[in-house]
């Protein structure tokens, strides 16, 4: 008597093989086209495993994604595993892909100076009656990646967590940023703990080669540059 084999499935897989957990661990970049349609498929059929499936499914169109957008709801059905919701799921993932390849790629704002900083940050937090702690992560060429609140106060002050400072900075993939925060009071004069905080951003910034640019405290009418004071 011949024993039948049924394939493995693909939550039996070592944990960094699964699409999904893959895709966490290790980023989207390194999965392959049928693994991320896998991600959408959720599963198989009792023959193969979501990611056999969908290198059947992209076999069929020669390996080629364009193709694929063409394929209609209908004809992906014929795979076996593949059911309606689950070919809308392909086409719909393969529309976004198809609209945001024809959007224009948003034009990254580039630091020069400390008033390119201040024509950011001074519309959001420099009328505020309140402290806010805010970072630019800055590609290797200064421009703006993402720009983000760490902490909001009250008048005199707020608590900043330098963890989660770098943390962003790891996640988005800086190589440099700007501190900035409002005073209510409208001084522009470094508080001590200004200073200090400043230079243990500096120190934590060196050994994860994120490099820290420059440190702006912003009011309504005025700011204050470290950078350009020396003081950094």
């Amino acid at each position: 008597m011949r024993e039948e084999l049924h394939p493995l499935s693909i939550k039996s897989w070592n944990e960094n093989d699964q699409p999904r957990e893959k895709l966490l661990n290790k980023g989207k970049n390194v999965l392959s086209d049928a693994e991320l349609i896998a991600i959408l498929i959720g599963s198989g059929n009792r023959e193969e495993s979501a990611v056999a499936l969908s290198q059947r499914i992209l076999a069929s169109t020669n390996n080629k994604l364009y193709s694929l957008g063409k394929i209609s709801i209908k004809k992906l059905m014929k795979f076996k595993g593949i059911g309606e919701a689950k070919a809308v799921s392909i086409v719909a993932a393969l529309e976004l892909g198809k609209r945001r390849g024809q959007e224009e790629i948003p034009k990254l704002p580039k630091i020069g100076n400390s008033m390119d900083v201040n024509k950011i940050m001074q519309p959001i937090i420099g009328d505020l009656e309140h402290e806010e702690f805010w970072v630019l992560y800055l590609n290797n060429s200064n421009k703006v990646l993402h720009k983000k609140q760490i902490s909001s106060g009250g008048k005199t002050g707020t608590v900043v967590d330098i963890r989660i400072v770098f943390k962003i900075g790891l996640e988005v993939g800086a190589t440099a940023m700007i501190l900035t925060h409002n005073h209510p009071s409208g001084s522009m004069i470094p508080s001590k703990s200004d200073k200090d905080l400043t230079q243990k951003i500096k120190r934590a910034g060196e050994t994860l080669d994120i490099n820290l640019l420059d440190h702006l405290i912003i009011s309504e009418k005025a700011y204050f540059s470290f950078a350009d004071k020396s003081i950094l």
